[in-house]
């Protein structure tokens, strides 16, 4: 127990209920899930710095997309991991808990702001085919990401000072296998509602604010194919943007679930289901989403095999 937030060296980690042996069997699931999610998420990366099909603006932005996957992933399934092999309870220090909160923050926020950035570039694509290489010109590819980076790291100081300014004297035991600032706030004695508030507000401001541009976007991108007259056009068009589409349900969809609430204090339970989607799940699926979906991405992931193995041979 800690009576008092100076005295907060560390907490614990719950992590998941269940036998050791579920435990081991959780352990090989999630290692699966995360190793694939490294190994395609670098090889999108790889090939879209290789291969000159791929030097456009969509898939630069996928190289950062992928990166962001790779980050996020890594700033919480790794101590997840190490606690599932743990007999008991998972520690954490002080320090540790910041920094991890404030990365898987700060990460979440600038890809939410990069799922924009990309939006938009589809709208572009789509709607003003003939004027897409001069307006997104490398110089705005760049800085647009820049933004998105910058933009998500500074956005998210200030949750995270808050999060860490309350008086913890109820425990130093978090129910869940990271940092979660619902579960940080549950061991408050003083009053977070005021707190919880303004995370509200600024998670509607972040995720609700960087879903805008893209429900925007695609409404004119919809509008724009259903007056292709051909459907061989139609598909052709829609194929450019049905990966980002469908990585934004995902991504959107469970973050709303999870930070877009007035109450911060979630049930345990729902909250860890939730970021096994955020966390494990989408990372995961982010590399099939825009390999299986994109015949550009197939055609190098292709031809890149068969040169490593002409190489291998030789």
């Amino acid at each position: 127990m800690m009576s008092n937030y100076s005295s907060a060296t560390e907490f614990c980690l719950l992590g998941f209920p269940g036998s050791q042996g579920l435990h081991h069997m959780l352990f090989a699931a999630f290692l699966f899930f995360y190793s694939v999610t490294l190994m395609g998420n670098t090889v999108i990366i790889a090939v879209v710095c290789v291969d000159k099909r791929l030097q456009s603006p969509m898939y630069f932005f996928l190289s950062h997309l992928s990166a962001l996957e790779i980050l996020i992933t890594s700033v919480i399934v790794p101590i997840m991991l190490w606690g599932l092999l743990l007999p008991g309870r998972q520690t954490i220090s002080l320090a540790g808990c910041i920094a991890q909160l404030f990365l898987y923050l700060s990460l979440g926020t600038t890809e939410f702001a990069l799922l924009g950035v990309m939006a938009v570039d589809r709208y572009v694509a789509v709607c003003n085919p003939l004027r897409y290489n001069s307006i997104m010109n490398s110089h705005t590819c760049s800085w647009l990401v820049s933004v998105s980076w910058v933009f998500g790291f500074l956005c998210e100081i200030w949750p995270v000072y808050a999060t860490f300014q309350v008086t913890y004297c109820k425990s130093n035991v978090l129910d869940h296998f990271y940092c979660d600032r619902g579960q940080l706030l549950k061991l408050s004695c003083d009053n977070t509602v005021f707190t919880e508030f303004i995370l509200f507000l600024m998670a509607i401001f972040i995720i609700i604010g960087s879903l805008a541009p893209t429900v925007v976007s695609y409404t004119y991108i919809i509008s724009t194919i259903l007056k292709i007259p051909s459907a061989s056009g139609r598909r052709k068009a829609f194929s450019t943007c049905a990966s980002h589409f469908t990585f934004v349900v995902l991504g959107y969809g469970s973050c709303l679930f999870l930070y877009v609430k007035p109450k911060q204090t979630q049930a345990a339970e729902y909250n860890k289901i939730v970021s096994l989607l955020i966390f494990v799940v989408t990372p995961f699926l982010n590399p099939f989403i825009f390999t299986l979906r994109n015949d550009k991405v197939k055609e190098a992931l292709w031809d890149t095999m068969k040169l490593c193995c002409q190489l291998f041979k030789d």
